[in-house]
């Protein structure tokens, strides 16, 4: 008699939405969840830098730009697509930091724009992929924030409130989800030297390096994508509340042992 050899039906893989995918913490982490077994969507404003993503990743990628609703409808709807309506992850990565003037010369524009980007950007896409998280059963809404968020600096105010807005954006729907399926985490990096962030913010590749004069090693996009990934595979009744990292040299926002060998 012809022997019957029995199986497992593979298990699906985790699905996750990751924004601000182009560059930096938001790239590693799409690279890493994509390594780990998940299917990532990666998404951000700029398409060429996505194409370059996926070609080396195996994401798929859409361009999004989290500050415009019709933008972010056509994110839940190639997730529907893409997914069927049920989604694991959001990864609000998608942010930044613009200026660094003192509250007497501050530039509002550039303030509102850290606002629309980190705290707008975060909630209007956790609010319309909400109902695909609840859908999955196995939910994780995790939000980059900083540890900008965490204390002030002069020249930080406008970042230091749009982060902090963030935090209690992690904080306050934490509270909201209690009972359902979703965890809620977020990760407050600290000095992470990336090709772009401290380029953009203050506009001079030499101002830029200045940053981390000293610092043999700031945290990398990778070192902080290592974390997200440990949060997001933990078992599902474990939630990293919060979570702060730094580099060894950084002990506060305004303590870093420069020139000593860290």
């Amino acid at each position: 008699m012809a022997s019957t050899a029995s199986s497992t039906p593979a298990t699906a893989p985790l699905t996750a939405v990751v924004t601000g995918a182009s560059s930096g913490i938001g790239r590693a982490t799409a690279v890493r969840l994509a390594a780990d077994g998940w299917r990532v969507l990666a998404v951000a404003r700029r398409e060429d830098r996505l194409t370059s993503l996926a070609e080396e990743s195996g994401c798929e990628t859409l361009a999004v730009d989290v500050t415009d609703d019709d933008s972010v409808a056509a994110l839940v709807a190639r997730v529907d697509d893409a997914f069927g309506g049920s989604l694991n992850a959001v990864v609000n990565v998608a942010g930044g930091a613009f200026g660094q003037e003192p509250v007497a010369e501050a530039d509002l524009d550039a303030w509102q724009r850290m606002y629309e980007v980190n705290v707008l950007g975060a909630a209007r896409v956790t609010r319309e992929l909400l109902p695909a998280l609840h859908a999955s059963g196995r939910g994780d809404v995790l939000v980059l924030s900083s540890t900008a968020a965490q204390g002030a600096y002069e020249g930080g105010a406008g970042y230091n409130a749009a982060k902090a807005g963030e935090h209690m954006l992690a904080s306050a729907l934490r509270l909201e989800l209690n009972g359902a399926p979703i965890r809620v985490i977020e990760i407050a990096p600290g000095m992470v030297r990336t090709e772009e962030f401290s380029l953009v913010r203050l506009g001079d590749a030499s101002r830029a390096e200045k940053v981390y004069d000293g610092v043999e090693e700031p945290l990398t996009a990778e070192d902080c994508a290592d974390v997200i990934s440990y949060a997001l595979n933990a078992p599902h009744h474990v939630n990293l509340d919060l979570v702060t990292i730094r580099p060894l040299a950084q002990a506060a926002q305004h303590k870093v042992a420069r020139h000593a060998g860290l």
